[in-house]
């Protein structure tokens, strides 16, 4: 496979993959090699910053009781309340996803050559996948993922489960991918993956 001609120098490589795949890993491991990481949970949770007009739309949307001791919104309870009912985490994307977006395309407007990787878990839910060249999408055996965010976060094994039903699943995100990463192994072996697609793509 011929290397990809960037546009204008510059080539946006969208990295996906379903919680708990361990794709801030494999992103990581991109920036080791000299890509820019634009992180799309950075943004978004820089939107839900005390103030914002997110954060008042949030508010309004879900009520007081998300908001924490220290006047920020807890994204824990914000978390409880939308992976339970499908309705509100449709309502909370309505609210968050543009502004992320928004926030995307100047950040990749901003940067006029290199190698972009556009580290979003919702990127084909939010409508992101024209916005890339190329898709990588990093996967998990189901158990690793749980073995890995129980280790992780504070979530139950029932919350987790639900979190990850609430996405795309790997079947379908690889049906548009152009590369995979199987990151069930060793960071050893998801590094040598890395380094495959970025003989592929670009020069170092």
């Amino acid at each position: 496979m011929p290397r990809q001609k960037p546009k204008n120098n510059k080539i946006i490589i969208g990295l996906t993959g379903s919680f708990g795949s361990g794709k801030s890993a494999v992103a990581g491991i991109f920036a080791s090699f000299g890509a820019k990481i634009i992180d799309a949970d950075k943004i978004a949770h820089s939107c839900l910053k005390r103030g914002s007009r997110i954060y008042k739309k949030v508010i309004l949307a879900f009520g007081p009781q998300v908001i924490g001791k220290n006047k920020e919104i807890d994204r824990g309870i914000l978390g409880k309340i939308v992976f339970n009912d499908e309705s509100k985490l449709k309502k909370l994307n309505s609210l968050i996803h543009p502004e992320v977006i928004r926030v995307i395309k100047k950040k990749i407007g901003s940067l006029k050559k290199g190698v972009i990787i556009l580290d979003a878990p919702l990127l084909l839910e939010a409508g992101l996948r024209k916005r890339v060249d190329k898709l990588v999408v990093v996967t998990a055996g189901k158990n690793r993922q749980l073995k890995r965010l129980l280790k992780k976060t504070a979530l139950s094994r029932a919350d987790i489960l639900k979190r990850i039903k609430s996405q795309i699943s790997q079947k379908m995100k690889l049906r548009v991918a152009n590369f995979r990463i199987d990151n069930s192994g060793t960071l050893k072996e998801t590094r040598k993956q890395v380094e495959e697609i970025r003989r592929k793509l670009w020069k170092s």
